[in-house]
């Protein structure tokens, strides 16, 4: 699921690409996007910090488990 929404949205921003027009300001500002692609930009960039905080939480669980593993067997 995170792959298919990682894929979904680097579709939509390549229309960025294929659309960008350099009068309308720097690439990749928001000023030169469109509403809907400002709106693609900013849910990626959001779904980036959604992953790093899952993954996080996976690590934080994984060396919880391992350190109660690790108590358990010294007692």
């Amino acid at each position: 699921m995170d792959l298919a929404i990682y894929v979904v949205l680097g579709l939509l921003l390549m229309d960025y690409d294929d659309f960008y027009d350099e009068s309308k300001g720097a690439y990749w500002s928001l000023e030169s996007m469109t509403t809907s692609q400002k709106t693609t930009y900013i849910g990626l960039n959001i779904w980036h910090v959604i992953n790093v905080i899952i993954i996080g939480y996976v690590i934080y669980r994984i060396v919880r488990s391992w350190k109660n593993n690790v108590l358990q067997q010294n007692l």
